[in-house]
């Protein structure tokens, strides 16, 4: 790979990983907003959780290629979403 090939891995390996962090900053204050007593934040709160999950799938996507391409292995996923349904006695 050239010093131009090089850099552009690089770029888009920051641009993923700043995508990655704001994904996951976003998904905490989504969870924050689901224990708001308005149920119109909470039903917005639940919809973003929703998106940000497909973001994140399509991110996986990018980590997969960047992997590929500088031979180094993605990130492990210690921020994954975890669907729970919970119900009150």
């Amino acid at each position: 790979m050239n010093a131009k090939e090089q850099q552009l891995t690089e770029l888009l390996t920051l641009t993923s990983r700043s995508i990655t962090h704001m994904t996951a900053a976003m998904t905490a204050l989504s969870f924050d907003l689901l224990r708001s007593d308005d149920s119109g934040v909470r039903s917005a709160a639940s919809k973003m959780i929703i998106r940000l999950g497909t973001v994140s799938q399509e991110l996986d996507q990018q980590w997969a290629l960047i992997s590929e391409l500088t031979g180094v292995e993605a990130p492990q996923r210690a921020d994954a979403v975890e669907e729970v349904q919970l119900h009150t006695a």
